[in-house]
């Protein structure tokens, strides 16, 4: 079974996570942001794979840097997961039409490091997600799968 755990302390944050990509969409997820957790929980939820999650760190300051913290923190656990990538497909596509808004990724795993992403949201908050964070969210995830990430996004939502 393909599983990684991590732990990131900074001055800023501390996080601990667990990662089993043969899962069953479980998991337990606390960040302190409410709607970034139920991201998480949908994420792991249709991704198949179960995730433990559990950060804590100055949001009374701002959400940035335990968002950014978190992606990097999933990044470093589905590279250490998915450890010499045997058996994998090199790439990949989803998409998800949800109510009002329509994902679209594209994943390469090809080993030149890359992100593109767009979004159309036009709000300052989503629930009580900073929305300018998101990007940073994914940013941090592609670097940290330690070059081995090609990523496209698109969100569309009114």
């Amino acid at each position: 079974m393909r599983s990684a755990s991590i732990e990131r302390h900074t001055k800023e944050t501390q996080i601990r996570g667990r990662l089993v990509i043969e899962g069953r969409g479980r998991y337990e997820i606390s960040t302190g942001v409410r709607f970034f957790d139920h991201m998480l929980e949908l994420f792991t939820k249709h991704g198949g794979f179960d995730l433990k999650l559990k950060a804590t760190g100055d949001l009374d300051v701002d959400q940035h840097h335990t968002v950014e913290d978190v992606g990097i923190v999933l990044g470093q656990l589905f590279s250490k997961a998915l450890g010499d990538r045997r058996g994998i497909n090199r790439a990949g596509y989803f998409v998800l039409p949800m109510d009002e808004t329509l994902a679209v990724v594209a994943l390469d795993l090809g080993g030149r490091p890359a992100l593109v992403y767009k979004d159309l949201v036009r709000v300052r908050l989503v629930g009580d997600l900073q929305t300018e964070l998101v990007g940073v969210l994914k940013a941090e995830k592609a670097v940290a799968i330690l070059d081995d990430i090609n990523q496209i996004e698109r969100v569309v939502m009114p």
